[in-house]
């Protein structure tokens, strides 16, 4: 696996900086997906619809996120 290095505002730097492996692992996927869906030739919009199907189609469901993402509060 390769690093990257992207400029951010302090307080994004600060909030990565404080956030606990996972969320760094989720961040890192996310980031993955998104340069993986073409996104040069599509818009955000179009980008995270690709990223939801793609999601869907391995089973992830929005009942199912919305738990993952509860479990986290």
């Amino acid at each position: 696996m390769q690093q990257i290095v992207i400029d951010v505002e302090d307080n994004i730097q600060a909030a990565f900086v404080a956030a606990d492996a996972r969320k760094k692992q989720e961040l890192s996927i996310l980031i993955s997906l998104f340069l993986k869906s073409d996104w040069q030739n599509k818009n955000l919009i179009e980008v995270m619809e690709t990223i939801a199907d793609n999601a869907e189609k391995r089973g992830l469901t929005p009942e199912i996120l919305e738990e993952l993402l509860a479990d986290d509060e």
